[in-house]
């Protein structure tokens, strides 16, 4: 056990923190303990400043400092701010590449899967353009004929929605392997959602109208 001087080899816990990452960005948190400057002090060792302002505009104030506390400290080190260090860090450039990638990946499927339903929709419905003809020859009038094709195309694509959705919430265990955090953020969820459904009425309203249009 680590004691103070003279002392009789036990140190008193006054407190309990929270987990810190000490070791790393991607190494797990390992037990560890505080302990007075008194009791251990490295020969070089880092001061901390939280600032209200950009940490690097505040440096001549703090050289001051600590010369006014003992003008016979070195404090003309390497200076970086905690973006700077942490950017600098392995584990950083690795976690940026995979988030590159998994962004990149994400958004080439969000089109393809945009693209794909907008032709498929739109071929659907303008393979119905016989049956909306012989509907309107019977006496349905062209907004019947446009809400029909849009309550088809929400219920299709709402149960597509559905089933990815879930798909997506079961490989999140998978996912956050490698992306070190929850994959499913639900601003993004929500945004990809209504893309999709916009994407679907869009690609009813042209088809639907066109087929409002035809003459029985």
């Amino acid at each position: 056990m680590v004691a103070a001087k003279d002392s009789d080899s036990w140190l008193q816990i006054i407190g309990i923190v929270a987990d810190a990452r000490d070791d790393g960005l991607r190494n797990p948190v390992k037990p560890a303990i505080f302990v007075p400057y008194s009791v251990r002090i490295w020969m070089f060792t880092q001061v901390l400043v939280r600032t209200q302002t950009p940490p690097l505009a505040n440096l001549n104030r703090i050289r001051a400092a600590v010369k006014a506390v003992d003008p016979e400290q070195q404090v003309f080190g390497r200076t970086q701010d905690l973006d700077q260090w942490v950017q600098g860090q392995d584990e950083y450039s690795f976690g940026r590449l995979v988030a590159a990638l998994f962004t990149g990946f994400a958004a080439l499927a969000l089109a393809l899967a945009a693209i794909g339903l907008f032709s498929v929709i739109s071929y659907g419905v303008a393979q119905r353009t016989n049956e909306f003809g012989i509907r309107m020859a019977l006496g349905a009038i062209p907004a019947g004929v446009v809400r029909l094709v849009f309550a088809s195309t929400v219920w299709e694509v709402a149960i597509g929605l559905v089933c990815g959705v879930l798909l997506s919430l079961s490989l999140n265990g998978a996912l956050t392997k490698w992306a070190e955090g929850c994959s499913q953020t639900p601003l993004l969820v929500a945004a990809d959602i209504l893309l999709l459904m916009a994407t679907s009425i869009l690609a009813s309203v042209i088809p639907a109208r066109r087929a409002a249009a035809v003459i029985p």
